[in-house]
């Protein structure tokens, strides 16, 4: 018998991707790949791209560069490119970089196996198309083998808000809601493999309505509440959110489902109406901010997780302020925060853009400020007792590292018969981004 084939996969950029990344695997696994954590190992290597970081075109090809002499070592070698900087420039990456064999966009993952199988016939392959079938059906089915406690599952890709300074309507398409059906039958498969905790993904998750199984729609909060009567399932989180979308029962949801855990990742952007309105973000700072009171009336103690862009074209001194000013009422206890890089072919990118210098002092105030509530969050865990569902070991002999419900990474001394079970613990010491804990009765 040969040996299998060796499938080195690097994942850029979002949830998203990583889940598309397994999914490609398994794809590749039929056609009789294993995969290996080393590209000199490989026989073929997939890129699996993200568009939404400042210059991610560019640092695909410089990537791509590095791997010209495993190329010239093993012509057989099989390079291929997917993901966002696929769809946005599959032609491009072709033209630029004769080393790569096939480009795939994030639509058309399901036809990798074909096409690989076209590589390997001396074709160069793009397909950058976006398929009426459903990719996740087109799947090939092979045994599943066990896994870790947690996992991601799409369950709607895809975006119609077409904020001024995002590409991914034009990447990942209009918004699409898996059906039901499919969607709790890939959970009861995880949860089959030793999956206690799930994590639903979407472009615009709360965006959620796909058929139910009753044959009626479903959104987010009715998804989760079928969800949540799965035994074994113990932990249900989503990402990500947007403001316009959080639906009176998704709303509620968090107060009364019980698996639902305290963690929100709802982005702002910005704290000025007037850039939010450039921004085509079609929601207030107010109307976020009575969004947050309503969230917090019904869940009090929910950890609230942003995103926020500094430096739009034509922020005042004044719009930025008012963000500051925001994140001041809202205190959030994570947060991603970045300078305004261009994206081509979005309408902001035609705008004159702001120098750097105060994109990046304008980011710094933001980060401390940010850096600042979270470290406030966290201290106020110490002497707290919060679940934790343990993940894998620690650098320490004896230690395990698992998340709370509120998503903070904590570290404890506990035996290995933890792993993957849900444990008590008090929280005894903060640090900058996790905190230390000891088992409850222990």
């Amino acid at each position: 018998m040969a040996d299998p084939k060796k499938l080195f996969i690097k994942t850029y950029g979002c949830q998203m991707n990583v889940y598309d990344s397994e999914r490609m695997a398994e794809a590749m696994g039929g056609s009789g790949y294993i995969a290996t954590d080393t590209p000199e190992d490989a026989d073929m290597i997939l890129l699996n791209t993200c568009h939404i970081r400042e210059k991610a075109a560019e640092k695909v090809y410089s990537e791509l560069g590095r791997f010209r002499g495993l190329k010239d070592a093993n012509p057989d070698l099989k390079i291929g490119v997917a993901g966002c900087v696929a769809q946005a420039e599959g032609d491009e990456i072709m033209r630029r970089q004769p080393l790569v064999d096939l480009v795939v966009g994030p639509q058309s993952y399901h036809r990798l196996p074909a096409m690989e199988a076209r590589t390997r016939a001396g074709e160069k392959v793009l397909d950058t198309d976006f398929p009426e079938e459903d990719k996740f059906e087109k799947l090939q089915s092979r045994p599943k083998a066990s896994r870790g406690p947690t996992a991601f599952l799409t369950v709607q890709e895809g975006c119609d808000k077409f904020c001024a300074f995002c590409v991914v309507p034009y990447t990942r398409g209009a918004e699409v809601s898996r059906p039901g059906d499919r969607v709790m039958s890939e959970a009861r498969d995880l949860v089959s493999r030793g999956v206690r905790e799930i994590t639903l993904l979407g472009q615009n998750v709360n965006a959620y309505h796909g058929q139910g199984t009753d044959g009626g729609d479903w959104g987010l909060a009715r998804l989760i509440r079928e969800l949540a009567e799965i035994d074994g399932l113990d932990r249900i989180r989503y990402t990500t959110s947007h403001p316009n979308d959080m639906e009176d029962d998704l709303i509620a949801a968090h107060g009364d489902c019980a698996k639902l855990m305290p963690y929100l990742h709802l982005p702002v952007q910005s704290g000025s109406d007037r850039i939010l309105k450039r921004m085509n973000r079609s929601h207030t700072a107010d109307s976020y901010l009575r969004l947050i009171e309503r969230i917090r009336t019904v869940r009090p103690d929910i950890l609230l997780s942003g995103d926020f862009i500094v430096g739009f074209p034509e922020e005042t001194d004044e719009d930025f302020e008012a963000t500051m000013r925001l994140v001041e009422e809202v205190r959030y206890g994570q947060c991603y925060s970045f300078k305004y890089s261009t994206r081509p072919g979005t309408p902001a990118a035609e705008r004159p853009q702001l120098p750097e210098e105060v994109k990046s002092e304008r980011l710094q105030r933001l980060q401390a400020l940010l850096s600042q509530q979270q470290a406030e969050i966290q201290d106020s865990m110490v002497g707290r007792e919060v679940n934790v569902l343990f993940e894998k070991k620690g650098r320490l002999p004896g230690q395990l590292i698992g998340k709370s419900d509120y998503l903070h990474a904590v570290y404890t001394q506990a035996p290995e018969s933890l792993l993957g079970q849900i444990a008590r613990v008090r929280i005894t010491a903060s640090s900058s981004n996790s905190l230390a804990g000891a088992l409850v009765g222990v």
